[in-house]
């Protein structure tokens, strides 16, 4: 490499770097080696334990297939795989529908207004979870709960015990879960407003653009990106949900609040079956990495439309 590579202000551009494979692979293999540790192996650990059966404390017994025949015929792990998109269906409406709606509401105000409602809609996501869950306890009590007291006042005979129903409580630790991190997606999307360049609007408005063509032409492709980190946010989180079913109703009322990592919890540390636990988490890497991969595919950066 000359000197004539290097900038005015002595800064490598980025075309040399990039043709210096060195120095990638010298910068990239601390991260992938960490990766590598932190992420892969223990994947590979799983996968390898979920052929044996292991209680924690015995000598592990390998039992070949016998924990998928086994996963596949109960009935609990089909409640557990409905459960996770019946929570990832809520989450993305919630999350990014809701939360799209409100950044772009707060793209329209003036800074200092939103930046006070952005921070009020934020809160919720640097709250721990088990508070969060505690605090929706008991707003949704059946006896003395702030929701069955509004319905009261308001003259609705709509108040129930919210928790205590199988066909109700997974929707309702879904919305808890939505609700409190609603806000991160929010941010993302805002962030990615605020990024885009003004003259886009302003081009668009000479052009006698609608506000509505001005989002369908300009805005939603330009935050295709963003819409894609928020949409696998939003899926996988669903299919790994677990704090609100631990904190909030133990899995029941029965097995009705059942996930895939509810359903590894108490296999592992309820039932001692380290090895049937692994299996059920072998099964949740390669749906969440399906999934990954299914909306990396479809949802792709649009070009603008003019």
């Amino acid at each position: 490499m000359s000197t004539a590579d290097i900038t005015n202000n002595g800064v490598l551009p980025m075309n040399s770097i990039r043709k210096n494979k060195k120095a990638i692979i010298l910068f990239t293999a601390p991260a992938l080696l960490l990766y590598t540790l932190v992420v892969i192996y223990p994947i590979i650990q799983t996968f390898w334990r979920s052929f044996y059966k292991w209680d924690g404390l015995s000598t592990p017994k390998f039992i070949n297939i016998r924990n998928y025949t086994r996963i596949f015929s109960d009935h609990d792990f089909y409640i557990s795989l409905v459960n996770g998109l019946k929570f990832s269906l809520v989450l993305v409406v919630y999350q990014i529908g809701l939360g799209a709606f409100i950044a772009f509401t707060l793209f329209r105000l003036k800074a200092g207004k939103a930046r006070f409602f952005r921070n009020s809609f934020f809160v919720p996501v640097v709250l721990s979870t088990t508070v969060v869950c505690q605090l929706w306890l008991s707003i949704l009590n059946g006896h003395y709960g702030l929701l069955n007291q509004v319905f009261k006042v308001l003259g609705i005979n709509y108040a129930q015990d919210w928790l205590s129903s199988s066909s109700t409580a997974i929707w309702v630790l879904a919305f808890v879960n939505a609700w409190q991190f609603m806000g991160y997606h929010m941010v993302l999307i805002y962030t990615a407003v605020k990024a885009i360049p003004e003259h886009f609007f302003e081009a668009a408005a000479i052009d006698g653009a609608t506000s509505l063509q001005t989002h369908l032409r300009i805005t939603f492709p330009l935050l295709a990106e963003t819409f894609k980190i928020c949409l696998i946010f939003a899926v996988t989180g669903g299919l790994k949900a677990f704090e609100q079913m631990a904190v909030m109703t133990g899995g029941g009322p029965g097995t009705s609040t059942f996930t895939l990592t509810y359903f590894m919890y108490r296999a592992a540390f309820r039932l001692n079956e380290y090895g049937y636990a692994c299996t059920s988490a072998t099964i949740l890497v390669i749906e969440c990495l399906i999934f990954t991969i299914i909306i990396n595919r479809f949802v792709a950066r649009e070009r603008i439309v003019y």
